[in-house]
């Protein structure tokens, strides 16, 4: 097992399936064009090979599938059959919820239990203007299928300034009524994000005004979360919960248990670090050969991981999954 000095190791692994997405959402995509498949994407049984390695040689024991959109990939069956076989503790995935109706039967059949599906307004014209694709209506569709069929569904909301903030009330009470826990995401200082300082500025929202915000509607109570948990997490009594994650706020690098591999093939093992580890060439080679050079690696990966708090990075979050 591979242990930085503060305690921190590798639990959790996402894997971004693919960099496609049927959407181009303003905080990501800046030009307003879709993110496509890369060509050198690797395949559903390397990628899927890549997790089981990773299992044994860093301790992962939950994943995450992501993308760009996972829901798009061709890969997403074979690449869900193969790993809902691997010793996981727990598989879950993020979406953005336009093809989770179409996809829902295979997700069940997989075992997947645990959704986070990214939403960040109920208003149909906002939500045009954000997302810039798909439709809302088939979003509120898919979520209440998926919630009939009993998986435990998160919505991720990233709250800006000029765009959503009237939203974040309203999205919280949908998913109180609904017994989905909310998750207000503040914003990254990611790829255009990081060289543009103005807009992020501009849009940015963090967690006091949140509290405030929600505090004129609802009363609430600090909840307990786990050590290595990304968000703050909040009890509204009687109605459920809500979680803050507050990256700019109140950083959570000290106990960062994330490890990210893109659908190229690279670990990344911070995402305020530019460093990336390319693993691809060695999912071709038999165990023996690919865990050592592989635990080398993991190494190298955990050493990017800043101490204290995330400084933000010119990567595109959709290229190496959220």
């Amino acid at each position: 097992m591979i242990v930085d000095r503060q305690g921190r190791r590798f639990r959790n692994l996402r894997v971004s399936l693919t960099a496609a997405c049927n959407y181009a959402c303003t905080y990501c995509v800046p030009d307003g064009k879709r993110l496509v498949a890369a060509q050198d994407e690797l395949s559903a049984e390397n990628l899927a090979r890549g997790v089981a390695y990773l299992i044994e040689a860093a301790g992962i024991e939950r994943l995450r599938i992501t993308g760009g959109e996972p829901l798009v990939s061709p890969k997403l069956d074979s690449f869900l059959h193969a790993v809902s076989k691997l010793d996981l503790k727990d598989i879950s995935l993020t979406t953005n919820g336009q093809l989770l109706s179409r996809k829902l039967p295979l997700l069940l059949e997989c075992g997947i239990r645990r959704l986070n599906v990214s939403l960040d307004t109920l208003d149909a014209e906002s939500f045009r203007t954000i997302a810039r694709g798909g439709d809302l209506a088939t979003v509120l569709k898919g979520l209440d299928e998926a919630h009939a069929a009993g998986l435990k569904i998160k919505i991720n909301m990233v709250p800006l300034r000029g765009k959503n903030l009237d939203q974040v009330v309203p999205l919280l009470d949908y998913c109180l009524e609904r017994g989905f826990e909310l998750r207000f995401i503040e914003l990254m200082r990611m790829g255009h994000l990081a060289r543009d300082g103005n807009a992020f500025a501009s849009q940015f929202v963090g967690l006091n005004e949140l509290l405030e915000l929600i505090g004129q509607n609802h009363a609430y109570l600090q909840a307990d979360a786990p050590v290595d948990a990304t968000a703050l997490r909040y009890e509204v009594p009687g109605q459920g919960h809500f979680g803050i994650i507050a990256n700019e706020s109140v950083p959570f690098c000290r106990t960062c248990s994330r490890l990210r591999l893109s659908s190229t093939g690279w670990l990344h093992g911070c995402l305020s670090s530019s460093n990336r580890h390319y693993v691809g060439d060695l999912l071709d080679k038999p165990r023996h050969q690919a865990l050592p050079a592989l635990q080398r690696l993991l190494v190298k990966a955990l050493a990017d991981k800043q101490e204290l708090a995330f400084s933000g990075g010119v990567t595109v979050m959709k290229i190496i999954g959220g």
